[in-house]
């Protein structure tokens, strides 16, 4: 097994414990939340055996005592620990106090008497990024391009990766125990752990209290529907819809589909990127339709049982697949620079992948292409007719645009930067 490697998230988590009491730390089972933890706390607890939980129920002050910064990993499991630590910082407030970590949000919400507001802030970690699992080369930093375009390679810079090795890196995704696996057994580490997603091993797992009361198959049916609907705007009911279609079932609510739904979200499988919002005054009419993503791509791969060889000979469904995974390493970088990642779309049909937007309102475009000429063109003329709509309508234009690709060279055309993913950092 490697050592350990460094997270572009560190540097957000730092910053939140010197500016906040308590940090909490969420993201999905196994992306390696506790391990980036524990580098910055002074003691930890865990509360993963069912005596450990039982202890910390009956008395939530004993889990604070020990040297701070004081990691609780888990913590979702006894809700009340929120309360006491917001008792805690009123009564004794420092800077980094608190590190929670968490799989899931708390069963019972109405466990949590205060928001926290002021004293406890929250952060998403993902798996890894390409950058952070060695596989893009950064040539092209993100922060870079918000300052200047001199560090940009001038001459084409090919780039050792093909198309099959983009198909392998979203079956794979960027679990640290699959990256650390050979190609050979890597998909088969994510797929069983896939597989192991939903299975409750005792009364102390932390899915229980959102699985007990759930129908398995049916979840799964769900997570499937998203799957199918990857990055695109499907509305709730052409998913119930299609599967209702498929014959898998023969009836399926609105309230039991969104019950299942906010499970998803809940374990941080799958969420909504934001629609991108114009100035008030502007007269382009925005949608404001969430896009449907996953935490990591090679869940909904795992879910379909989709391979490499599958997305080859499926080069439109490679597509959308390929964004999503471009969104997952662009929300990490976007983050990691102090922005934010969001999509576009107007009532004319004009739309724009990704754009990151830093606090002071500068914002790059990107579009996010199967490496092709005519995906490429595609993509210049669409981020030109975005540009000139701003411009036309008194709005802020793109700091740059540019087009992140799946694999191929690097270079500026027509003022648009092209880039490989693997050649992208924060």
């Amino acid at each position: 097994m490697k050592e350990y490697i460094k997270r572009l998230a560190e540097k957000t988590l730092e910053q939140k414990l010197n500016s906040s009491g308590c940090v909490l730390v969420t993201g999905p089972k196994f992306c390696g939340k506790s391990t980036m933890c524990e580098r910055f706390a002074k003691s930890t607890i865990q509360l993963k055996t069912t005596n450990e939980i039982e202890v910390a129920s009956a008395d939530p002050k004993y889990v604070l005592a020990g040297e701070k910064p004081r990691l609780i990993d888990e913590w979702q499991k006894v809700p009340e620990i929120w309360n006491e630590i917001k008792n805690d910082l009123d009564n004794d407030y420092e800077f980094g106090k608190y590190i929670l970590t968490g799989s899931t949000t708390p069963v019972n919400p109405s466990q949590i008497q205060h928001s926290g507001a002021g004293r406890i802030t929250k952060m998403l970690l993902k798996p890894f990024t390409l950058y952070e699992s060695g596989e893009s080369s950064g040539i092209v930093s993100l922060s870079k391009l918000f300052a200047d375009d001199s560090s940009f390679p001038v001459v084409h810079s090919p780039n050792n990766n093909n198309l099959l090795d983009i198909a392998f890196y979203i079956c794979r995704g960027g679990w640290p125990i699959a990256t650390k696996a050979t190609k050979e057994y890597a998909i088969m580490v994510t797929r069983n752990y896939y597989d192991g997603l939903f299975v409750v091993e005792n009364e102390s797992d932390e899915f229980v209290g959102f699985l007990k009361n759930k129908n398995i198959e049916l979840l799964q049916i769900i997570l499937k529907s998203f799957a199918r609907n990857i990055s695109t705007q499907a509305k709730r009911t052409k998913m119930i819809n299609d599967i209702i279609d498929s014959g898998i079932r023969n009836k399926l609510d609105d309230d039991t589909f969104y019950s299942y739904e906010k499970t998803l979200k809940d374990l941080f499988i799958i969420y909504d990127m934001p629609a991108w919002n114009l100035n008030l005054r502007s007269s382009v009419a925005v949608r404001t339709t969430p896009t449907h993503h996953f935490v990591d791509t090679s869940i909904a791969t795992a879910a379909l049982r989709i391979n490499p060889a599958d997305l080859m000979n499926d080069i439109k469904s490679f597509g959308f697949f390929f964004e999503d995974f471009a969104v997952r390493d662009l929300s990490v970088y976007a983050e990691s620079i102090g922005g934010s990642l969001k999509h576009y779309r107007d009532s004319s049909g004009q739309e724009v992948d990704a754009i990151v937007e830093l606090d002071n309102g500068n914002y790059g475009a990107i579009e996010i292409k199967i490496a092709s000429e005519k995906n490429i063109n595609d993509g210049i003329s669409s981020l030109n007719k975005f540009e000139k709509k701003m411009l036309v309508n008194g709005q802020k234009t793109p700091f740059f645009k540019m087009i992140l690709t799946s694999h191929g060279s690097c270079y500026k055309k027509d003022g648009i930067y092209i880039v490989p993913i693997t050649c992208l950092k924060d």
